[in-house]
């Protein structure tokens, strides 16, 4: 039997010595990190890494690895960073500022020598992190050196000194010191580039992030309130070109945006943002906008729109800085308005102060009839006055507004809303204004185009659409436009026409309806006088006096108390030809002469020289009853009122016309300026003028007294009576039942456009409708029905 020799089994195993193996590379390795790699091949310590991965002693290599760099790490850290910690407690920011910068140098250095040696790490020990990494659940190489930088260099005391480092250096930038960017720059890369143990943020999230925005509230809280102690509003000006208001801070923000931009995390703009926002702007929103002699109202004054201009664009960036501006706005504006207000009640309610005057100015000329006309006057000028300084204010704010204030709808209704606060308390209001365009109708648009007539009446209408009670503005207007129309005074009928248009689109062709008839009315008068003239012609001989008439409708026109007048027979003759041939074109009409609205054309003979005397109607009567008698005969009141028939107040206005006024055609005994009914009068038969054709007339279009006023509003007041309960039957005419919170809100609706009805004044004319059986109260006491009965006796108009 032959037996075979048996080999031993084969083993499995690294055919190279693993120790020897791991002992080449850790040394190729540290040869590596030294900056000695030149004379090393790749293939080689490639297969080393190979070799103990393959052999399953990835292990071994990925600790021995991690242990060199560490070490590597200590070494930098030891011979390059903390060397460099600033050791100087110098005040001097510029020395301060090298030594920090010096610091960051030195971990971006070692940054950039670290990274560039776990890339070339990461070359030779592919198979590693191919292999290894993932069935162990270790990060790879390039990882684990960040984990190891952030270990053994981002902590401390290296940590704190570089994170103070980076704020000092942005510190002394926001100084006014110039730093090294790039250097901050670098070290904020770093951070970014590095998780923090959590992995959830950056070390520059975590740890930079928060203290900066920490110092950076509290740097800018110090910066804006020493900004708000030391500088107004000029000293920017002076100080920072192109900037206007805040220009220190406008600057601010440009350079914590260009901070972000070019070293700082573009996130942190943000939040920089909004410390700049709420340290210098939202703190101290009324502090900068309030200034004393450069703050709003002082920047509106001197008309500087590009410093109102960035006032708006800061003031954009925070929440409350618009309605701020709004507020500070609405109070400028009113108190402007104020002042207008004051200076017109001012000169109104002096009358104390301007009868004096007026006094002492009567007796320097020895002419005591002229201070009233001169107090009346006075009146005209302070309603013109008060409405053109309105304008005026108008135009400024509309002109900060549109150039600086970009046309914000929001501010333009704060705007609107302290026009019509102050306007409206001024209780002269709408008779200054319709006192403004009569004005401008007769005599202010001589000269002008049609381009400039429509600038005037349009500015007009901005203030016409501030009234809140437009029907007492309907009054005056109406008043001064009849004047103007009987007068024949206005200088343009297309101006007239055109104001007529433009009030009509405000407010509806109920609200010029009667003004339109009023025109009518003059185009239908000059009509009839054509035709009555060439009756004249053809079957009357030429009367010696040339009549001209108007025929008012009265619904139309305002009404007027018709004084009584005993007319001379040479008047009789004229006026009773008109009435039968009116009468016999228009049957079923009534003429009513309105002597105190006429005029009459008087030659009057004086011992010098023959006058054409232009009168009132009244002031002719009376110049008649001189006419028989000598120079030297007299009249007393009392016989001139019982031969004219004409009331105390008329008479005693004409007479002052004649006998106190600027042209005195008659002598008044005693001399004075009021009439007394004691007074005796005489022809002045002296009488000189350098002119022939004469006016002498009551003054006109002055500014209502206490007594008139009153009568006017009470005459208001009672039309205003009168429409809401139309309003109110026309409401319930369609809807037949209402509850009375809606009837009240509905009736103040309609009727908004025409005034601001009070509700109690609207539950009194509910109450009183019900009294006369228009409505009746429902069942739950809360509402009410709209009757229909045929047995009333009461009319309502609705107009609609």
């Amino acid at each position: 039997m032959n037996f075979r020799e048996q080999k031993p089994p084969k083993k499995h195993g690294p055919v190279i010595s693993v120790e020897e193996t791991w002992s080449t590379l850790s040394q190729n390795i540290k040869e590596i990190l030294n900056h000695n790699a030149a004379n090393l091949s790749f293939e080689e310590n490639h297969r080393y890494a190979y070799h103990l991965v393959l052999y399953k002693n990835g292990d071994i290599l990925y600790r021995g690895m991690k242990k060199i760099v560490a070490e590597n790490l200590d070494r930098l850290a030891k011979e390059k960073i903390i060397s460099a910690f600033p050791t100087t407690g110098s005040g001097d920011p510029m020395q301060r500022s090298q030594e920090n910068e010096l610091l960051l140098k030195a971990l971006k250095s070692v940054w950039d020598d670290h990274t560039s040696n776990m890339a070339k790490l990461g070359q030779i020990l592919k198979y590693m992190d191919r292999i290894y990494t993932k069935q162990s659940e270790v990060p790879e190489t390039w990882e684990a050196g960040l984990q190891l930088f952030l270990k053994h260099i981002i902590c401390p005391p290296i940590k704190d000194h570089l994170l103070t480092a980076i704020l000092n250096q942005i510190q002394y930038e926001r100084e006014g010191y110039t730093i090294n960017r790039s250097a901050v720059k670098g070290c904020v890369e770093v951070l970014l580039s590095l998780d923090s143990d959590d992995n959830a943020l950056t070390v520059y999230q975590k740890d930079l992030e928060p203290v900066l925005l920490r110092e950076s509230e509290a740097f800018y809280k110090r910066y804006g309130d020493t900004l708000l102690e030391m500088c107004d509003t000029s000293e920017y000006l002076s100080k920072v070109e192109g900037i206007p208001i805040f220009p220190k801070v406008a600057s601010r923000f440009e350079s914590e945006e260009s901070r972000t931009h070019l070293y700082l995390s573009r996130k942190t703009a943000e939040p920089l943002t909004r410390i700049l926002q709420d340290n210098l702007l939202a703190i101290h929103l009324d502090a900068v906008i309030t200034m004393p002699n450069s703050g709003l109202d002082a920047l509106i004054d001197l008309d500087k729109f590009e410093d109102l201009a960035q006032l708006y664009h800061l003031f954009g960036m925070v929440p409350n800085g618009i309605p701020c501006l709004k507020k500070t706005l609405k109070a400028s504006i009113t108190r402007r308005g104020r002042d207008i207000n004051q200076a017109s009640l001012g000169d109104a309610s002096g009358d104390g102060v301007e009868s004096k005057d007026a006094d002492m100015e009567s007796r320097k000329i020895k002419d005591k009839g002229k201070g009233r006309a001169i107090a009346a006057s006075q009146t005209l000028t302070t309603a013109l006055k008060w409405v053109q300084d309105v304008l005026n204010l108008k135009d400024k704010i509309d002109s900060v507004w549109i150039k600086s204030f970009d046309s914000n709808p929001k501010v333009e209704a704060t705007m609107n809303e302290a026009f019509e606060t102050f306007i409206n308390s001024n209780d002269k209001c709408s008779e200054f204004i319709s006192l403004f365009i009569d004005d401008h109708l007769k005599r202010g648009l001589k000269g002008k185009t049609d381009e400039e007539v429509d600038v005037v009446l349009d500015k007009t209408i901005t203030v016409f659409r501030y009234l809140t009670e437009k029907d007492v503005f309907e009054r005056y207007y109406k008043n001064h436009l009849a004047k103007r129309l009987i007068q024949a005074k206005s200088v343009s009928d297309d101006a007239e026409r055109g104001m007529l248009a433009k009030l009509k689109i405000e407010c509806g062709y109920q609200f010029t309806q009667k003004l339109e008839g009023m025109f009518h009315d003059i185009k239908i008068s000059a009509d009839t006088m054509k035709s009555y003239k060439e009756h004249l012609a053809k079957s009357i001989p030429s009367l010696s006096i040339d009549l001209s008439v108007i025929v008012m409708t009265s619904t139309f026109w305002p009404s007027h108390s018709s004084s009584p007048c005993n007319l001379p027979q040479q008047l009789l003759d004229s006026i009773k030809p008109f009435e039968e041939f009116y009468l016999s074109q228009h049957s079923g009409r009534r003429l009513t002469w309105q002597l105190s609205l006429g005029n009459v054309d008087v030659r009057v003979a004086f011992k010098s020289k023959q006058h054409d005397l232009n009168v009132t109607t009244f002031a002719a009567v009376i110049l008649l009853l001189f006419e028989d008698l000598k120079d030297d005969d007299f009249l007393t009141y009392e016989d001139i009122q019982q031969a004219t028939s004409i009331d105390h107040a008329d008479l005693q206005r004409q007479l002052q016309s004649l006998a106190c006024a600027k042209y005195k055609v008659l002598r008044k005994h005693p001399p004075g300026r009021d009439v007394q009914s004691s007074d005796a009068f005489s022809f002045n038969s002296a009488f000189t003028a350098p002119l022939q054709k004469l006016k002498i007339s009551t003054v006109s279009s002055k500014v209502e007294s206490g007594e008139e006023l009153k009568e006017t509003r009470d005459r208001i007041d009672e039309e205003r009576r009168h429409q809401t309960e139309a309003c109110i039957v026309r409401i319930m005419k369609d809807r037949k039942h209402m509850s009375h919170n809606d009837l009240v809100n509905e009736v103040t609706r309609l009727l908004a456009s025409r005034f601001q009805p009070n509700p109690l004044i609207i539950k009194k004319r509910i109450e009183g409708l019900i009294e006369r059986d228009y409505l009746e109260r429902a069942e739950d006491r809360k509402s009410y029905n709209y009757l229909v009965s045929l047995t009333r006796t009461g009319l309502i108009v609705c107009l609609d």
